[in-house]
């Protein structure tokens, strides 16, 4: 079974680990940002993860570049004054974006219901168009907007080919559902093909998907 998510918004930016500083998107959007996507629509971490199966562009890939607002410092124990640690930015983001997510539920083993249960819920959610927080495309204020999709009568992916090399997979194991005062992250990389405006994505525990200390 897979739940089929469109989503599309004015602006999108997907951050690349290599730019830290200056913000600049890859061209489609990467495993971990289409999972934070689903989880803000419904998300039960210690009954279930989504897994994410295929990514679909369906809109031509554009780039904007625009100066933003951010503050210098990380919000610790003391109050942050903007004024003070306010600095511009450069941002190269993607512009008029519409995609559409293929995503499985996969049960953790401690849970004691149904897997239909987990899809129904899913389903009345995003019918409903309820949100845990408002799903946002990379940045909180690049808003994304959604329904359930359709792959066979929806609009069809854009004709472009693409070999985008090593990716992002996902920032955190997915395995690991252990509330903590500090996040553990435990990255993880794949091969990002795109053919004919679809990306294949592979699990989350194929070998495809370098995690761990193949990173080191």
């Amino acid at each position: 079974m897979e739940i089929v998510l469109e989503v599309w918004g004015d602006f999108a930016c997907f951050s690349q680990p290599f730019t830290k500083v200056e913000r600049q998107s890859a061209p489609v959007p990467t495993p971990s940002a289409v999972r934070g996507i689903l989880s803000t629509v419904f998300q039960k971490p210690r009954e279930f993860y989504w897994q994410v199966n295929r990514i679909e562009v369906l809109n031509p890939i554009r780039y904007i570049s625009f100066k933003r607002n951010e503050v210098k410092s990380k919000v610790r124990d003391k109050p942050i004054f903007t004024d003070e640690d306010r600095t511009q930015r450069q941002t190269v983001a993607l512009r008029d974006v519409h995609y559409r997510f293929a995503a499985s539920i996969c049960p953790r083993k401690e849970f004691t219901g149904t897997t239909e249960q987990l899809y129904a819920q899913a389903l009345r959610r995003i019918r409903g168009g309820k949100t845990f927080m408002q799903p946002s495309l990379g940045l909180r204020e690049f808003v994304a907007y959604f329904q359930e999709g359709d792959s066979e009568n929806g609009k069809k992916p854009i004709p472009v080919d693409m070999d985008l090399g090593l990716m992002l997979y996902d920032v955190f194991d997915l395995h690991d559902y252990e509330v903590r005062k500090k996040t553990r992250p435990r990255p993880s990389l794949y091969h990002c093909v795109m053919e004919q405006g679809v990306i294949h994505v592979p699990p989350y525990d194929s070998p495809e998907v370098l995690k761990g200390d193949v990173l080191c």
